[in-house]
């Protein structure tokens, strides 16, 4: 099973993009954060679809601490139910893939 993850968030602000960012990289819970911005995002939300300007964040971590990435997420963000969707990484640069590892290791 691949080690890698990716998790993938959006931010309604660049300021709480990298808020998040800052910490979850801090907190070795992502070796890194790519923040792009903004998109526009058209979804449902509460009965209505809606669209607003957000940031997006691709954050890079491993397996072991993808659960407390998530989770971390959740106590940071401003949105009552944040974006949090995880994918394996199976496979890429062989060298950046072991440095997400080291950089997520405690």
């Amino acid at each position: 099973m691949a080690e890698e993850k990716l998790v993938i968030s959006t931010a309604g602000s660049r300021e709480e993009a990298l808020y998040i960012a800052n910490a979850l990289v801090e907190e070795k819970l992502a070796a890194c954060v790519n923040i792009v911005g903004p998109i526009e995002s058209v979804y449902r939300w509460q009965g209505k679809v809606q669209s607003a300007q957000e940031f997006l964040m691709l954050i890079k971590t491993i397996a072991s601490r993808s659960a407390s990435t998530v989770s971390r997420i959740r106590e940071l963000h401003s949105y009552e139910v944040p974006e949090a969707i995880e994918i394996t990484i199976d496979d890429g640069s062989q060298e950046y893939l072991k440095w997400i590892r080291e950089s997520c290791s405690q």
